[in-house]
């Protein structure tokens, strides 16, 4: 599946500057250093932590892309963050659960 996709999933794309590469998996957690030691390289983060910390681990971590949920917003520095590092950013009304389970279907799982 490519990042461009997440959108017809119901996600809303913040930032365009990045790859449109293939993901295959997804972490969901709010705690960073959790997602500093579990996010796999080219994953998707889903978190409600909608701020420049995230974006930095994500970064450190080989995210693909971020999802933030509850209609987080991203602060301006946050959407600037994300795309000098590549990352992309999308925002849903879901809950993590919710989002978790939309991904994980289109993928397959």
């Amino acid at each position: 599946m490519k990042i461009s996709e997440l959108e017809s999933l119901g996600f809303s794309c913040l930032q365009d500057e990045f790859e449109d590469v293939d993901f295959a998996g997804g972490y969901t957690s709010d705690l960073l250093s959790d997602v500093m030691a579990n996010l796999k390289e080219g994953q998707v983060l889903i978190t409600i932590q909608a701020h420049k910390n995230t974006i930095a681990v994500a970064s450190l971590s080989g995210a693909a892309a971020v999802i933030f949920c509850h209609g987080r917003a991203a602060a301006d520095d946050v959407v600037a963050a994300a795309a000098a590092e590549g990352i992309a950013l999308f925002s849903t009304p879901d809950n993590q659960f919710e989002a978790t389970v939309k991904l994980a279907k289109a993928l397959g799982r």
